[in-house]
């Protein structure tokens, strides 16, 4: 997995691939092998799916999108955000079904930090253009909501690299192809990463959210 390389992914484009463990469905972003490594997808549960006990080797990293997604730590509807660090167990479930945005496998090796944060418990930066809710750093890298009002630009570092999924809302960007002038359309659920997503001139089409993670991008 060649993190150098520009990657934009949108709905329709990937297959759903069902889990042999449980009645969940993932829509692979990116990965280093089918069943180990470093994966980021999008995982469905369907109504009543539950998961033994696992353990998460180097993190896993979780946004959740739709439903409710629950383990024993608590219930966790959308929107909230969670972090179980490298030697991390859990046993997942969701009584209703929920959809997940997942990071596998991603942990730098001294971020030790364990989140469990609901939508209520999120603050938010009130900028001109944009509002914003951090919800993770360590290091060089950021994780951060960001909302759009339409028409509005994505700001960003420049020479910054790092990946988006949408929320909601839709954006457009640059093509990653030189040779193509046009803008790509970004609906929910787009997936884009980019050693330099500065350089893709994001605007919010309408009024939209994104999960965005800034960071020096290695693999």
């Amino acid at each position: 997995m060649d993190r150098q390389l520009p990657v934009c992914v949108r709905p329709g484009e990937q297959l759903w691939l069902t889990a042999a463990q449980a009645p969940v469905r993932r829509w692979p972003l990116e990965r280093e092998a089918p069943e180990s490594g470093q994966v980021t997808s999008l995982v469905e549960y369907l109504p009543g799916a539950h998961f033994p006990q696992h353990l998460h080797p180097q993190g896993e990293e979780i946004l959740v999108l739709s439903g409710v997604f629950s383990d024993e730590s608590g219930d966790y509807p959308a929107g909230s955000y969670l972090r179980s660090p490298a030697g991390s167990r859990h046993s997942p479930f969701s009584a209703q079904g929920c959809l997940l945005f997942v990071k596998l496998n991603q942990f730098a090796a001294d971020d030790r930090q364990c989140i469990r944060l609901r939508p209520e418990q999120q603050q938010w930066q009130v900028l001109p253009s944009q509002q914003q809710s951090l919800l993770h750093s360590h290091g060089d890298e950021l994780t951060l909501l960001v909302d759009c009002a339409a028409g509005a630009a994505l700001e960003l570092p420049a020479q910054v690299g790092g990946e988006l999924l949408v929320l909601q809302g839709a954006f457009e960007a640059l093509s990653p192809l030189a040779e193509d002038a046009n803008r790509v359309p970004l609906p929910r659920h787009s997936w884009l990463r980019d050693t330099c997503l500065a350089s893709r001139g994001l605007v919010a089409t309408e009024p939209g959210r994104v999960l965005l993670k800034l960071s020096t991008l290695r693999g």
